[in-house]
């Protein structure tokens, strides 16, 4: 906030964008808006809705709660002689002041002043200027929390990588538990009957999808049976990591489309050929635009079709921002978790794709881990051991495989015990 200039800080969080509010207080909104109130001074204010009010008491840090009815859920009682901005107002927001609020949206234009692009709602923004009046400012300061470079939330300490751990790993194991029940006939309903588990929340929608997806725009599991020579891809995502594994419901190359009969050689074999640079090449110390250039080496973008970042960081929430990209000079860092998200798009064909995370972790780091958290420590070893002795990838000591399934790859889903591994020359 001192380099920025800022006065204040407004933290906004939903039941969607929570995750930057949640990282200083501790709990999430599950239905209304909130928001965090941070003075430079030390001084801080919940501004909660009728629901949420009773959450001050569990807020990590001390904070005046602010009774705020308009984040309260419609037709609630929302009575009040007060406008808006007069609600707020005793969390110190006066005129003259520099403001900064954070949604969960870092804008990254080349043609806009991305400071006055704001992702959170209009109502809040709107009010905040009306209190700083045209003395003071507001700009959008997600960047403080998930800036690649230098953002708060980019570092994560042994204790939470732990946390994350746990819905990586799990996200993944239910994935592989769903694979393993792919047969001819059965409905992607009840393959995603596998794709929940503790009654843990996800990050992103579930996919569980054969042959052509998201028809009559419905992007959730569908009662349509699986076919041999359906493409499919599923995807399930809790908070620490999302896992996805995408290829063809067939046991052998002559199951497949005759159209896209060498799909091995046309499109899985070099994803995972990148796959695994992407594996073995991460390491502490190098930067964003590195990895980006060792995958468009071994997969060219222009005839692989890949459009996103390949890798990007993850959190609580599926995508936080990302390091990867053309001649990015930002450095890998200590503490950073990464989802590993290369995906070719070759007209015709259907996808190859095993999404999974990792974590960076230097010496200092992996000894904390290995002290607090043995049984984790353990997991890490074993994937570690598989990936390298099973698969053939090779990893530098600072990766620490997230998943239970990092690179572990079936092209030919009918066929459970085939799998891509590496040779070295």
């Amino acid at each position: 906030m001192n380099e920025e200039n800022l006065d204040v800080l407004f933290v906004y969080g939903d039941r969607e964008h929570g995750t930057n509010f949640g990282y200083l207080t501790g709990f999430e909104p599950r239905f209304e808006e909130a928001v965090l109130v941070l003075h430079s001074h030390g001084g801080t204010y919940l501004l909660l809705g009728n629901e949420s009010l009773r959450m001050k008491q569990y807020s990590r840090i001390d904070a005046e709660a602010i009774h705020v009815p308009y984040f309260s859920l419609p037709n609630q009682p929302m009575q009040t002689d007060k406008t808006f901005a007069e609600l707020i107002e005793p969390a110190g927001i006066k005129e003259g002041m520099h403001v900064g609020i954070a949604g969960w949206k870092m804008f990254t234009s080349n043609n806009e002043d991305n400071t006055q692009l704001f992702d959170t709602p209009y109502f809040i923004v709107n009010a905040v200027k009306e209190l700083v009046s045209h003395t003071g400012s507001v700009i959008n300061a997600t960047s403080l929390f998930i800036h690649p470079g230098d953002g708060a939330r980019t570092i994560m300490n042994a204790n939470e990588i732990a946390h994350y751990e746990f819905g990586a790993s799990l996200a993944s194991s239910r994935i592989l538990r769903m694979l393993d029940k792919v047969e001819p006939g059965i409905t992607e309903l009840e393959l995603a009957d596998e794709l929940a588990a503790y009654g843990q929340p996800t990050n992103v929608q579930t996919i569980c999808a054969a042959g052509d997806r998201f028809t009559n725009a419905v992007v959730a599991p569908r009662a349509k049976k699986v076919e041999i020579g359906d493409k499919f891809s599923a995807t399930l995502g809790y908070r620490g990591g999302l896992t996805n594994r995408s290829a063809y419901i067939v046991s052998s190359a002559e199951e497949l489309p005759a159209d896209v009969s060498d799909y091995i050689d046309a499109v899985a074999k070099p994803y995972y050929a990148a796959s695994a640079a992407w594996y073995e090449n991460v390491k502490i110390g190098m930067s964003g635009g590195e990895l980006y250039e060792i995958i468009e080496s071994v997969l060219p973008q222009s005839e692989y079709g890949w459009k996103l970042n390949p890798g990007h960081l993850t959190a609580g929430e599926e995508w936080m921002s990302s390091p990867i990209y053309p001649n990015s000079k930002i450095k890998l860092s200590s503490g950073m978790i990464f989802q590993v998200d290369i995906i070719p798009s070759i007209s015709g064909y259907g996808g190859a794709n095993a999404e999974d995370g990792i974590a960076l972790a230097d010496e200092e780091l992996r000894a904390e881990l290995a002290e607090y958290y043995p049984e984790l420590w353990k997991r890490f070893q074993t994937r570690r051991h598989y990936m390298s002795q099973t698969l053939g990838i090779q990893l530098h000591p600072e990766v620490l495989p997230m998943s239970t399934m990092n690179g572990y790859f079936r092209p030919y889903l009918l066929k459970k015990n085939f799998a891509f591994t590496l040779s070295h020359p």
